[in-house]
C-alpha cells in the first residue's frame, strides 16, 4: 500500500506500534500516557461522528485551544473522516475567529473551554453554515445548555456507536482520500493584510512528513514537547505529520506558562522553538552568570571560550585541532553538562529554530555549549520547510542547504523561488493571490537570498521589508535587528530608514532583564514605561546599539533609537502568533516617535 495520505500513515503507523505510548499529558501531577491504539481508537469515533452528523469529504472543521490531546486527536478524526482541519489560534479575539470560520466555511467548531465557547457566542448568528460547536473541556460549563453545543464526550460516545453499527464507514472514507485532496487549512499569520488559507494537500504532508524527519535524523525512540500553536505549520511538523511518520513520543506542556519547568522534566530529545524562544534562554543564562561568584564567572566565561572557538571552526567547515577538541571535553563535563541538565538540554540530539530568523550570535551561544542547535528555512505555502541545516553541518550565515527532493533557484531581482512536491495547492478563495505566489509550478517566497558555492541559502530579508536611503544604498533590516536583538536587555528591535538619510531603531526591551539591571543599580521605577524613560535605560541601550554599530558599516549603523514605552502584543495586533513584529503596524502605530527621531537631528 502507498502511504500517499494521512490515514494511511497514521493507520500504518498505529499498526506496528499499537500498544506503545504515542501521547502524554500531565494531569492531577502525574503524566499520563495514551497509546497508538487509543490514539487511534479516539480519532475514528470523532470521524464517525462527524460523518453521522453530515460532514462530506471536503468540508471544513475547525479547531481552537491549547496544545493537548484532544487537539491532534480531533485534528486526525477530521482528516481520517476526509474533512479538512483548520486550527485557530487560541489567543485570537472573537473577530479573528469569526473571520477564519467564514472564510473556511466551517462545518463543525472544536472549541477547548469556556473561553473559547464565549468567541463563539459573539458571532453565533453571522455564521449559518455550522452544524455543531463541540467542547472538550467542561470546567465552567457543567450547567451550560445550548442546541447547537455538544461536548467532546458526546462525540465520542456517538462515534463508538456509529462505529459499532458501521465499522466499515470510515474506513471507506479513508481509503477514498485521494493524495491531492486539501486536508489541512493553515491560515498564515503574515505581518501584513488579513490572513490567508494556504490549502495543503494529503501528498504535501505526507511528502514533507518523510522528508523533514529523514533529514534532520527523527526516529521511534525521540521525545519532543509540543507548545507552540498547533495551528502553525511550525508545530504541525513534529506533533503531528512528523509524529505519525515516524512515531516517536509527543509530550504536552501543562499551560504556555510551564514550558521551562516542562522542558525539565520531559527533557526532551528534539528541541524546536521560534527565535524569541532560544534568545529567551540565552538571556536567562548570562543574567544567571552575572549573579555568580566570581570564581564560576572566570570558569563559565573560560568554558564558553573554548566552545565559541571550536564552534567557529565547525561552522567555518573547518578542522578542529585535538588539543582544542580535548579542551572543550572538559568544558562540556565541567560546565555545559551541568547547565544543559538544569535547562532541561540534557538529551537534546537536535535543537531547531524556525519560523522567524534568528541572530547567528544566538546560534553560536548553543553551539558553543553543545546545543545542536540548527537553523531551519521555509513557509506554510511550501509546508513548511524549503532548508534545513544538517547535524554537525552548520555554516555561518546560512539557513542551510535545501530540503532533500526540494529545488531552490533565485530569480533575477533575488528572490527565492521553490519548487517541491511540499508545494501548497493555493491560497482557500483567493485565486489572485495564489497567482501571485505560484507560478509555473514555483513558489515565489518574497524572499530575498543567494546560494552559496556549497549550496547553502543565505537569506537576505523580505523582499518588502529592504530600506534604500535617500542616498540610494540598499539596507537590508533583518541583518541589523538580529544583532540588536543579541543584547539580553532587548527584546526586539524594527530599523527605520526608507527614503531616510540614517537608520533609527524602535527598540522593545526585555522586561525581565532591564528590571533586574534596574535593581541591581538601585534605578528607580514603578511602572514598565518608567523604565522605557530612565535616563540610566537609555545610556544602557544606548552603548548595547554602539556595540552593534561597531560591527556594520557606516551606512547600516543605527544612529537614534526610541524605547517603545509600552510592550507590544499579540492581541493587539502588534506582533504575530509566532512573535514576529508587525513591522507596518508597528511605523503606522508609533510613526509620531519615527518622526520625533528625524526631527531632533
Amino acid at each position: 500500500m502507498t502511504l500517499d495520505t494521512s490515514p494511511k500513515v497514521f493507520k500504518d503507523i498505529v499498526g506496528k506500534k499499537g500498544g506503545q505510548v504515542a501521547l502524554r499529558k500531565k494531569q492531577y501531577g502525574i503524566w499520563q500516557d495514551m497509546t497508538w491504539n487509543e490514539y487511534y481508537q479516539r480519532a475514528l469515533w470523532v470521524g464517525s461522528a462527524l460523518m453521522s452528523m453530515g460532514l462530506k469529504k471536503g468540508e471544513p472543521v475547525s479547531i481552537i485551544g491549547d496544545n493537548c490531546p484532544e487537539w491532534v486527536i480531533i485534528d486526525m478524526g477530521i482528516q481520517c473522516a476526509g474533512g479538512v482541519a483548520v486550527g485557530i489560534y487560541a489567543t485570537n479575539a472573537w473577530q479573528q475567529v469569526e473571520y477564519a470560520i467564514q472564510n473556511s466555511e466551517s462545518r463543525f467548531f472544536f472549541v477547548e473551554n469556556e473561553e473559547q465557547l464565549d468567541k463563539w457566542l459573539s458571532f453565533r448568528d453571522k455564521t449559518p453554515l455550522l452544524k455543531k460547536v463541540i467542547v472538550w473541556d467542561l470546567e465552567g460549563l457543567r450547567q451550560f445548555e445550548d442546541p447547537m453545543v455538544m461536548t467532546y464526550d458526546e462525540i465520542l460516545e456517538t462515534g463508538k456507536q456509529v462505529a459499532d453499527r458501521e465499522p466499515s464507514l470510515i474506513e471507506e472514507r479513508m481509503d477514498g482520500a485521494d493524495p491531492d485532496d486539501v486536508a489541512m487549512l493553515i491560515y498564515t499569520s503574515g505581518t501584513t493584510g488579513p490572513p490567508k488559507g494556504a490549502m495543503l494537500t494529503h501528498r504535501n504532508l505526507t511528502w514533507m512528513g518523510e522528508a523533514i524527519t529523514e533529514n534532520v535524523h527523527l526516529s521511534e525512540h525521540d521525545e519532543v514537547m509540543s507548545f507552540l500553536p498547533l495551528c502553525h505549520i511550525f508545530e504541525q511538523l513534529f506533533s503531528v505529520i512528523g509524529h505519525i511518520t515516524r512515531g516517536f513520543i509527543v509530550n504536552f506542556v501543562e499551560t504556555p506558562e510551564t514550558v521551562t519547568d516542562n522542558m525539565i522534566e520531559i527533557s526532551p530529545t528534539v528541541g524546536y522553538a521560534v527565535p524569541r524562544i532560544w534568545e529567551k534562554y540565552y538571556s536567562f543564562i548570562i543574567i544567571r552568570m552575572s549573579d555568580a561568584t566570581w570564581f564560576k564567572k572566570i570558569v563559565f566565561h573560560t568554558a564558553l571560550k573554548i566552545g565559541r572557538k571550536r564552534a567557529s571552526l565547525k561552522m567555518d567547515f573547518k578542522q578542529v585541532s585535538l588539543p582544542l577538541e580535548w579542551l572543550y571535553r572538559c568544558a562540556h563535563f565541567a560546565v555545559f553538562r551541568k547547565l544543559k541538565k538544569r535547562l532541561g538540554f540534557d538529551r537534546l540530539h537536535v535543537a531547531i529554530s524556525g519560523a522567524a530568523p534568528i541572530s547567528h550570535d544566538v546560534l553560536l551561544f548553543f553551539q558553543s555549549i553543545g546545543v545542536n542547535l540548527i537553523e531551519g528555512y521555509g513557509q506554510t505555502e511550501g509546508t513548511g520547510v524549503t532548508c534545513v541545516s544538517r547535524i554537525g553541518a552548520v555554516k555561518f550565515g546560512t539557513v542551510g542547504p535545501p530540503l532533500t527532493g526540494v529545488e531552490v533557484k533565485i530569480a533575477e531581482d533575488g528572490e527565492i523561488l521553490v519548487k517541491s512536491p511540499g508545494i501548497f495547492k493555493g491560497y482557500f478563495k483567493n485565486p489572485e493571490a495564489t497567482s501571485e505566489t505560484l507560478k509555473d509550478g514555483w513558489l515565489h517566497s518574497g524572499d530575498v537570498g543567494e546560494l552559496d558555492e556549497d549550496g547553502y541559502l543565505k537569506i537576505t530579508d523580505r523582499k518588502k521589508d529592504i530600506i534604500v536611503t535617500s542616498g540610494g544604498k540598499n539596507i537590508t533590516p533583518q541583518f541589523i535587528e538580529n544583532k540588536i536583538k543579541f543584547s539580553p536587555f532587548i527584546n526586539d528591535a524594527v530599523v527605520i530608514g526608507d527614503r531616510k538619510k540614517f537608520l533609527s531603531c524602535l527598540v522593545m526591551i526585555d522586561e525581565d532583564t532591564v528590571v533586574k539591571y534596574a535593581q541591581d543599580n538601585k534605578i528607580q521605577f514603578s511602572t514598565y514605561k518608567d523604565l522605557t524613560i530612565s535616563p540610566e535605560i537609555i545610556k544602557l541601550i544606548q552603548e548595547e546599539v554602539d556595540k552593534v554599530n561597531e560591527t556594520l558599516a557606516r551606512v547600516e549603523q543605527v544612529k537614534k533609537f526610541t524605547i517603545l514605552p509600552k510592550k507590544l502584543y499579540e492581541e493587539d495586533g502588534e506582533v504575530t502568533p509566532t512573535m514576529k513584529v508587525k513591522r507596518n503596524y508597528v511605523n503606522e502605530a508609533f510613526g509620531d516617535l519615527i518622526a520625533n527621531m528625524y526631527q531632533r537631528r
